[in-house]
């Protein structure tokens, strides 16, 4: 028997909830067991009849998307002994729709879908059907591995008498390392997981970071903005023939590949709109694949939350180069998909939940 995801349709046009639904019908995995034009509307629907996930628009009357948000948040705080209802955030491709949209990622929402905007109408209706269901099922397919683990009878611990420990000692910036480059690879969960480890990073480091986050055009410049307001370092959507600097982080931009080049003693940036690899642009292989020949072995690969196995093959280019790998565990991971994948492929050294990959990092910029 498959496991049933309820799912609750928040949207202030009723014609795009009725689109939603029609998204979703004829599975025997996922039922729509309401549908409400806002947030007010919803938070008393779940006090009713609580959903395992949420469709959620952002700009709505009453009560907007992260105001709603926040309020979901706040109902699963207070119910810890049931599973949290999650959020997938339906955006317009605009400017102000990403920036809030980052925001509701980093507040914890699973993910987010753009509507489509097309003049293909049947095309648009495939694109937000085949988008949907995937999250929805990687959504679910989380929360069982989730209850799971729980679930596992944990061996009761000996009794021990406590060893006395030091105080966690301060974040040291490392001026001294033969490392050219931290290379980061994410996905779903990457806004909230880039938040917890970048401004962290730029503490310990100087060296430049690149990033290839899977996000359409406008969402990778409001994350770079986001991020930027928060970190030490410069942190900037990436463009062609950028040279890459100490203290910046380069984030490709939405809808194209982002390649490192050495020209000189120097490296250097370039976009490009070659063809998606694994459905991905950017892709973390084409970033990964092209670092090899500048950084060698002096380069840092990192592998964070994310579905799909974007990143894998690069990872494998780097390892004959004697790159050192770090992938986000699972627990910590929103989706061990691309991380995961590293891993069974045996190609990671280090494998740290969220809050410690700073901290690798740092071990491994301190080796000779």
């Amino acid at each position: 028997m498959k496991n049933l995801t309820t799912i609750l349709i928040v949207d202030d046009s009723l014609i795009f909830r009725k689109i939603v639904q029609k998204c979703l019908e004829g599975e025997d995995d996922i039922q729509v067991i309401g549908s409400v034009r806002n947030g007010v509307k919803a938070i008393a629907f779940i006090k009713q009849q609580r959903p395992d996930l949420i469709t959620l628009d952002i700009e709505m009357p009453e009560m907007n998307g992260i105001q709603t948000l926040n309020a979901v948040q706040e109902l699963n705080a207070n119910n810890e002994a049931l599973p949290p209802i999650g959020v997938i955030m339906l955006s317009a491709f605009t400017k102000k729709g990403a920036d809030i949209t980052i925001k509701a990622l980093e507040s914890g929402a699973f993910d987010f879908i753009t509507k489509p905007e097309g003049n293909d109408q049947q095309k648009n209706y495939s694109t937000l059907r085949r988008q949907l269901l995937a999250k929805i099922r990687y959504f679910t397919s989380r929360r069982i591995a989730s209850q799971n683990r729980q679930s596992i009878p944990l061996p009761k611990p000996k009794e021990v008498v406590p060893e006395k420990t030091e105080p966690n000692e301060p974040i040291s910036l490392i001026t001294q390392t033969r490392f050219k480059a931290i290379l980061i690879g994410v996905s779903t969960g990457g806004p909230r997981a880039l938040m917890t480890v970048i401004p962290d990073l730029c503490q310990r480091t100087n060296i430049p970071i690149m990033i290839v986050q899977h996000m359409p055009p406008k969402f990778t410049e409001s994350l770079a903005e986001s991020l930027n307001a928060k970190c030490r370092f410069q942190v900037v959507e990436a463009v062609d023939n950028q040279q890459v600097k100490h203290q910046h982080v380069y984030i490709a931009p939405g809808g194209k590949h982002m390649v490192v080049r050495k020209k000189g003693a120097d490296a250097f940036i370039q976009v490009n709109d070659d063809s998606p690899v694994h459905g991905c642009r950017p892709s973390v292989d084409v970033l990964f694949h092209s670092a090899g020949p500048v950084f060698g072995k002096d380069a840092i690969a990192v592998i964070l939350t994310g579905m799909g196995t974007d990143g894998t093959d690069g990872l494998s280019i780097l390892k004959r180069r004697g790159v050192f790998v770090i992938a986000q565990d699972e627990t910590s991971s929103v989706v061990w998909g691309m991380p995961g994948s590293a891993v069974r492929a045996g190609l990671v050294n280090d494998i740290q939940p969220l809050d410690k990959i700073p901290e690798s990092i740092a071990n491994v910029l301190k080796r000779v």
